[in-house]
């Protein structure tokens, strides 16, 4: 035991399943996992859709819902859920040292806008007429002030107070992986005290199921487990709204404030193996026993992605790893968020001492937890993580 030893407080999550611990804990634990679908909205694809929230009771002013996109809502939302369960919410002393960190990607691109460009397109041979008509009338530059990936930071600033040091990594999964890790490994070498850390991913947006189709990343078949998409249509991954944000302390900052935490999160192991030359289920199995990860519970934040989750798969039966929840299956592929959520659920759990329900036939081995799970999170194009939560 050490005073940095970095100790999770806090957890703010929202996904199709609902929101809080609570909402997530009973989902999967419950006999019969079900997932949440809307297969009707953007078909032939599915996804797993955010569920009714009340954003004034994190989000007082209306005029800072407004200026927000639904991306940097849910982000701001979940993290003053995580702030609330810290029990830091409105400590203005405590908020104005905490450091942030947050993995975002680009914002929601108006997608009338483009839409009308496109249209337009079509009926004229003189396009850069056309685009400079548009640049005066149709994209403002607030149009593209909205796209920074540092908004999100920003919002969780003005509306929480929290004005310590901030950082936001952009990089898909990645980047959720560098935030949680960047943000233990601070509280480790004594250089924070206490942080908010975290990510959302709004699906529900025409521009960001482009970006994976364009890269044919999408499964078209009938919804399946996240395991279980090999060799049907598509690229295999079902995407999912949802958000998560940890509060993370040292050990001694959070026992000077009484508070006991979910679980402790040890050293964050990442990779970048380069997919088209090296061994993928050789690196990941590398990065599990770095970590100390053999034998233990995991949480798996596996995308579907056909290549990343058969490789994922190898190296976890290679080392005998049967108790696995990709937790995917029910809330859908979050992309930022993915490694946050990971490690929540996995806190989650540990505090707990759950027993989570199988979720689909690849891995129905009973998954009880007791003081130590392993979460992973393997990229679904590029880089991975993992890490193990244990109790604090």
């Amino acid at each position: 035991m050490n005073q940095h030893d970095a100790i999770i407080t806090g957890i703010g999550i929202v996904s199709s399943l609902g929101e809080g611990p609570a909402a997530h804990l009973s989902a999967l634990t419950a006999p019969q996992p079900r997932p949440v679908l809307d297969a009707g909205r953007f078909a032939p694809y599915t996804v797993h859709p955010l569920p009714e929230i009340d954003w004034g009771s994190q989000i007082a002013k209306r005029g800072d819902l407004r200026q927000m996109e639904a991306w940097q809502r849910l982000g701001t939302y979940a993290a003053g859920l995580a702030l609330d369960d810290a029990g830091l919410k409105g400590d203005e002393t405590l908020s104005a040292t905490m450091d942030m960190i947050v993995a975002a990607g680009g914002g929601e691109r108006d997608a009338a806008v483009d839409g009308a460009i496109l249209e337009a397109s079509l009926t004229r041979n003189d396009r850069g007429v056309l685009i400079n008509e548009k640049l005066t009338t149709e994209l403002r530059p607030t149009l593209f002030l909205a796209q920074l990936s540092n908004l999100l930071a920003g919002n969780i600033s003005i509306v929480h107070k929290v004005t310590g040091s901030s950082r936001t990594f952009m990089g898909e999964e990645g980047a959720g992986v560098s935030a949680i890790g960047t943000a233990v490994a601070r509280i480790h070498a004594g250089q924070s005290s206490h942080v908010l850390v975290g990510a959302a991913f709004n699906t529900e947006h025409p521009d960001h199921l482009l970006g994976f189709e364009v890269g044919g990343a999408l499964h078209r078949d009938a919804w399946a487990p996240v395991w279980e998409r090999q060799g049907m249509r598509g690229g295999g991954i079902v995407p999912g709204s949802g958000a998560a944000f940890l509060v993370i302390e040292s050990r001694e900052h959070a026992a000077g404030r009484s508070r006991a935490g979910y679980a402790a999160i040890g050293t964050v192991a990442s990779g970048r193996a380069r997919r088209g030359s090296e061994d993928l289920a050789a690196a990941i199995g590398a990065m599990i026993d770095t970590v100390g990860g053999d034998g233990l519970p995991v949480i798996s934040a596996a995308s579907g992605a056909h290549a990343a989750t058969a490789a994922e798969k190898a190296a976890l039966d290679g080392r005998g790893l049967h108790a696995v929840r990709g937790f995917s299956t029910l809330t859908g592929h979050m992309k930022e968020a993915q490694f946050p959520f990971a490690v929540a659920l996995a806190a989650i759990a540990v505090r707990h001492g759950a027993t989570l329900s199988p979720f689909d036939a690849a891995f129905a081995a009973p998954a009880p937890v007791q003081d130590r799970v392993l979460a992973t999170s393997v990229g679904s194009r590029r880089y991975e993580g993992a890490a193990v939560v244990s109790a604090a």
